[in-house]
């Protein structure tokens, strides 16, 4: 356990940061299988929304640092590809 006032600042933060960053990594993880259950069903319209929303959620993953920028981008390709 930290012992020191910063040190116990730390930990407090830390833990917030945990938990946002988790709920926005499901957050991308649903919205991708989402899309790839949608995309296998030959819907195009609920596939295109749900990649618009999937797009959405890497898009704000990798801003936040949750996941590397390539790493959007290169989901983001691979999902594109399947819808064509």
């Amino acid at each position: 356990m930290p012992i020191t006032a910063s040190a116990k600042k730390a930990l407090r933060q830390n833990k917030t940061r945990h938990a946002r960053n988790l709920v926005k990594k499901t957050g991308y993880k649903k919205a991708v299988t989402n899309f790839r259950r949608l995309a296998a069903g030959k819907n195009r319209e609920e596939a295109a929304a749900a990649l618009a929303a999937a797009f959405k959620a890497l898009d704000k993953a990798a801003k936040t640092k949750v996941i590397e920028k390539n790493k959007a981008s290169r989901l983001k390709s691979r999902l594109s590809k399947l819808l064509k």
